[in-house]
């Protein structure tokens, strides 16, 4: 018997951008498990071999019940987001969800010593790719009856809201995630299109591409606790896209029960 997220799943057609690994990739997976026999995934990343990998995993698990589109893009280049929606098969048009999930964390540099390919990489995907995709797909929620229908889900993070050493630049960009959903969702009070942000405490999926590949430091990371891990987060966000269309989660944080706050954290020695 289908569960009563499954059937408000069902039909919908959803955007996962950065979905070829981590919380990305997790949350693809999620919302197939859940609602497997009527949904359209639009994955994107980068690499679209690994988006492809991704959706044979997808089809083997979900059955035909699931179709997916594969799109290779970078968010941060706004010419690949301009593009995104015309290009687009007829039958993935009609957008119903939109999770912005691509982002990363590159160095540990203070100020002044931050690189400059650092801030922008940061800034032009966590930032300016969120926002640039949101208004690619915003249009289509806004043609919609009652001023228009949509979710947008916001991948936001504690060091948007804790900011802490060895990370301002990243936490900055988080910051400007927060309010850049809160603001939308002042904006949208007249609509049923739904603005939520999930913000996950530490998760074990960004310190490799922090440390530039060094798994060494990547690992250290981790050392006498245990992160939450991808699926924790994609099982939020599917929980808060199930929802009743007159329910809002605006505001998740997500800690493992190790930590408190961004830097408040119980590691065993």
């Amino acid at each position: 018997m289908a569960t009563a997220m499954q059937k408000r799943l069902e039909g919908k057609t959803i955007v996962i951008t950065g979905a070829s690994s981590g919380i990305g990739k997790s949350t693809a997976l999620e919302f197939a498990r859940t609602s497997p026999t009527n949904l359209k995934l639009i994955l994107t990343a980068r690499r679209v071999d690994m988006l492809e990998e991704l959706a044979k995993k997808i089809m083997e698990e979900a059955g035909p019940g699931v179709k997916i589109l594969p799109v290779q893009m970078d968010v941060s280049k706004s010419s690949d987001v301009k593009h995104f929606v015309g290009n687009l098969p007829e039958e993935f048009k009609q957008i119903d969800v939109l999770v912005n999930n691509a982002g990363l964390v590159k160095g540990v540099d203070q100020a002044p010593n931050i690189k400059d390919e650092d801030i922008e990489t940061m800034f032009s995907t966590n930032v300016t790719g969120l926002i640039n995709m949101t208004q690619a797909i915003l249009p289509i929620f806004k043609k919609r009856s009652e001023g228009g229908r949509g979710d947008i889900i916001n991948i936001g993070s504690i060091a948007g809201r804790d900011p802490y050493p060895n990370g301002s630049i990243y936490c900055a960009t988080k910051a400007a995630v927060s309010s850049f959903t809160d603001a939308m969702r002042r904006e949208l009070i007249n609509t049923r299109i739904r603005v939520m942000e999930v913000a996950p405490g530490q998760v074990k999926t960004f310190s490799l591409v922090r440390f530039y590949g060094d798994e060494a430091k990547a690992d250290a990371v981790y050392k006498g606790c245990e992160p939450l891990t991808p699926k924790d987060i994609a099982e939020v966000v599917v929980f808060n896209a199930g929802r009743r269309e007159n329910v809002v989660i605006a505001d998740s944080l997500i800690f493992p029960n190790h930590q408190a706050a961004a830097t408040v954290m119980h590691k065993k020695s």
